[in-house]
């Protein structure tokens, strides 16, 4: 007999490409789904479990493009710091990868990481089915240069400068299994004023980071916020720039050429959190706020123009931080459209069909459609219209994973037929 399917029935699904809902069905075997029917018909019912949707929506899952697992605060606990023991560490990156999940979030592409293999392990778990998180693009730690502060939370031991020590560092990446590799090409001034404006690395550094990665088969991962950091960024390869805040005409025509390679991911989320945080007396964010408010300003013009000239922008906004916990990561789709000028079944084609993309598996996931894998969520009301939905885990009902459900929808109507 052959193995049980899925049916998700009276629901609209927003397929992912941008499209409104229409009314239909959806069959999951295995881990993908073999059958979408629209306009009254129905999909083959035969060794199938039916779900009632109750006209709810049924939608791809979400794609983090900006992952932190490894930043320990969640909306599930407050870490007052950056800092845990090692053991800490990895309870708390396992739990936060099974909150996004919680979240309605099925891929997470990591921005990087506080250790050196701890998400890769944390992927090897989550694949083989022994811990609950997205599909995950695991990353090695942050790498920074030697200076002279703790410029951001991610340091490595093998920091040395020059275009060989950079290119080991890549290699070294590749051998404990990361295939995302992060580097602060600029600084961050809500750490450390004006530091967006400073380059980190030398051109032939980054050039040499370039070559090791087209070597060794990984993927380059960049923090660059000042115009010449997002250029050379672009002229490395690297396949996805974050903030690009104050990139120039030039930048933009870079980013621009390069826009079929490479994905940008503006992160609004921390800047919003730092705007509306209320700290303790004894913690002055007076800086961090009128930084956070000239990126705003920068990229609410920022993001329109990328979009113009069609560079491929998704939704991920360094949760994880005390103040931005991981598991609000879905506050992002409501900002694109309060502050970018995007529709809802605009912010949320950006986070799910190119959410596949930035994956690497843009021909299988982050769309419903015949053949893809089965990363779904059934939604109570609709995003499509009111996408702020998505920031309440109630609203979620049903939350599938390949073709397995980490939450089974809330209903008595899982019939077999």
């Amino acid at each position: 007999m052959p193995s049980p399917a899925f049916i998700f029935s009276h629901v609209r699904i927003f397929d992912g490409s941008g499209s409104e809902p229409f009314a239909g069905e959806v069959r999951v075997e295995g881990s993908r789904i073999t059958a979408v029917a629209r306009d009254g018909a129905r999909v083959p019912r035969d060794h199938a479990r039916v779900i009632d949707g109750h006209g709810g929506v049924l939608m791809p899952g979400l794609t983090e493009a900006h992952a932190h697992l490894t930043w320990p605060t969640s909306v599930e606990k407050f870490v007052p710091g950056m800092w845990l023991p090692p053991e800490e560490l990895a309870l708390t990156a396992a739990r936060n990868a099974r909150i996004l999940l919680d979240h309605g979030f099925t891929s997470a592409y990591s921005a990087g990481a506080l250790s050196k293999r701890l998400e890769v392990v944390l992927k090897e778990q989550i694949d083989s089915g022994g811990l609950p998180g997205p599909r995950l693009v695991a990353s090695s730690v942050e790498r920074e240069p030697p200076n002279d502060g703790a410029l951001d939370p991610g340091q490595v031991d093998e920091h040395g400068r020059g275009p060989a020590s950079v290119a080991a560092f890549v290699a070294g990446c590749k051998a404990i299994g990361a295939k995302a590799v992060k580097f602060l090409i600029s600084g961050e001034s809500a750490l450390k004023p004006g530091a967006s404006h400073e380059l980190l690395y030398t051109e032939e550094e980054l050039m040499a980071a370039g070559q090791a990665a087209r070597e060794h088969d990984v993927w380059l991962t960049g923090h660059a916020h000042a115009a010449e950091a997002v250029r050379l960024g672009v002229k490395a390869g690297f396949r996805v720039l974050y903030h690009c805040t104050y990139a120039d005409e030039a930048a933009l025509d870079l980013l621009e050429a390069a826009k079929d390679r490479l994905f940008v991911a503006p992160s609004i989320g921390i800047v919003q959190a730092t705007l509306d945080a209320s700290p303790p007396p004894h913690f002055d964010m007076t800086h961090m706020k009128e930084d956070a408010a000239l990126v705003l300003a920068a990229q609410k013009r920022l993001v329109p123009e990328l979009r113009r000239r069609g560079v491929r922008l998704l939704p991920g906004g360094d949760y994880g931080f005390p103040f931005n916990p991981n598991g609000r990561n879905a506050r992002d789709l409501a900002l694109w459209v309060e502050h970018f000028g995007y529709t809802p079944a605009e912010a949320l084609h950006a986070a799910t069909a190119l959410g596949g993309e930035i994956m690497g598996q843009g021909e299988e996931l982050g769309q419903v459609r015949e053949g893809f894998l089965a990363d779904l969520l059934l939604i109570d009301g609709d995003p499509t219209v009111d996408v702020s939905i998505l920031q309440d885990r109630r609203r979620l009902r049903a939350i599938m994973k390949d073709g397995r459900f980490h939450k089974t929808p809330d209903t008595p109507a899982m019939a077999w037929v």
